[in-house]
């Protein structure tokens, strides 16, 4: 089950070409990285990862805020 994309968020993804695939991984979470076959499977790829790790464990009808720290 897909949860809702509700907030958006610009990020920096660092790419290059493999051997057979575009590698890529987020500059503000390292830990997060894919491929694609092509840079826009790459980019999409990155995305789904980037959810997944950040709304795993969080219920579909979450709500966001945003605040100043």
């Amino acid at each position: 089950m897909k949860k809702e994309k509700k907030v958006q968020k610009n990020l920096t993804l660092i790419y290059w070409k493999g051997k057979k695939f575009w590698l890529g991984k987020l500059v503000e979470n390292p830990e997060i990285m894919s491929q694609g076959r092509t840079l826009k499977e790459l980019i999409e790829n990155i995305k789904d990862a980037y959810y997944q790790m950040t709304l795993d464990e969080v219920p579909a009808d979450y709500r966001t805020l945003e605040i100043s720290v």
